[in-house]
């Protein structure tokens, strides 16, 4: 009895205690690491040799982007759990596994057949599960390079709007009419992120020729002057508008591409606020938005005609209009003296 005690339950038992053991401290080193990640600290070695201190990455990366630094701790936060999340369950599952197997070793099973059935068994998942495999492989990286996060306004093809949750196997996304789009990351083959590091305002403003463009730069200075005073609207603009010059040109009016540099999801507040302000400086100088003239010519019935009801062709009162056949019989009619008189006055 003694025996079987020191035999195949001893080993069991210190499998199972050792695959725990091993798994808590796998996942212990995938949390410092995701929390490291998460906090964005990197150290500087000339800073290390002389005082040991770190500098933050977050800073430096607000500073470039200008984007704030609790938003880049928060997507930096939400990679690092996801990240930590997916690594986790990989050991946990490669460490069940294999002390799995051990158990049966221990136990005197020959695991032989068991691992060559898995490696089939492996083979026909990962051609049925190609999808699914190529979803949580996409997903993967693209939380790792940071494509896009949560908050983010991004353009996926079909799917255009403001990204909600991103899963390693599907990312939702909430467009401007409200629907909710279910998006697989396999599916994903291109990404444009209209939020991340910094924003442009494109204006494409019409403006009539009375306006000279020295008038509209004065115009474009007191309008940057007026939106500087809102403290909003400020901190969203990161330069002072850009003219960038004549986009196009029309016989009623040119248009005027103008450019502010703003942060991320914040372009079309400003681009609303300098359209308004436009306005305001337009009534004020004067000036009038270009606008395409169009003349529309119309031909009107006669009273009468108009109230009259329509004729029967079969009626004995046929429609005062001619025919067709009388159009060609009175053309015909007119042609022969038409003729003549020209051969009397030759």
């Amino acid at each position: 009895m003694g025996a079987f005690l020191l035999g195949a339950p001893l080993k069991i038992t210190v499998i199972i205690i050792g695959a725990i053991v091993v798994n808590l401290v796998i996942r212990l080193f995938i949390r410092r690491f995701t929390t490291a990640v998460a906090k964005g600290t990197v150290g500087s070695e000339k800073a290390e040799s002389a005082g040991r201190t770190k500098f933050s990455a977050t800073a430096l990366e607000a500073q470039r982007t200008g984007i704030d630094e609790q938003t880049i701790k928060e997507r930096r936060a939400q990679r690092a759990k996801t990240v930590g999340r997916m690594l986790s369950s990989v050991t946990t599952i490669l460490v069940s596994v294999i002390a799995v197997l051990m158990i049966l070793d221990a136990l005197s099973f020959n695991i032989a057949p068991i691992l060559a059935s898995a490696g089939i068994a492996g083979v026909a998942i990962a051609f049925g599960a190609q999808e699914l495999v190529r979803d949580y492989l996409s997903g993967f990286f693209i939380v790792i390079e940071d494509q896009y996060g949560i908050g983010d306004t991004v353009d996926l093809g079909e799917a255009v709007g403001e990204v909600e949750d991103v899963g390693l196997r599907r990312t939702q996304i909430r467009d401007l009419t409200g629907t909710l789009w279910h998006v697989r990351n396999g599916e994903i083959l291109r990404v444009g992120n209209l939020s991340q590091g910094w924003a442009r305002a494109v204006l494409d403003i019409p403006i009539d020729y009375r306006t000279s463009m020295d008038e509209y730069r004065e115009m474009t200075e007191d309008i940057t002057r007026t939106l500087r005073k809102d403290p909003e609207l400020s901190k969203a603009m990161l330069e002072d508008p850009e003219i960038a010059g004549v986009q196009s040109l029309s016989g009623s009016h040119r248009v005027i591409r103008t450019m502010v540099k703003t942060k991320p999801n914040l372009q079309w507040m400003v681009e609303r606020a300098f359209r308004a302000e436009l306005m305001t400086q337009l009534a004020k100088r004067g000036g009038q938005i270009g606008m395409v003239q169009e003349t529309v010519l119309r031909t009107l019935p006669a009273k009468e005609e108009a109230m009259a009801p329509a004729a029967d062709p079969d009626s004995e009162n046929p429609s005062p209009l001619p025919s067709d056949q009388e159009i060609r019989s009175t053309v015909q009619e007119d042609s022969p003296s038409e003729g003549s008189s020209d051969d009397a006055d030759n």
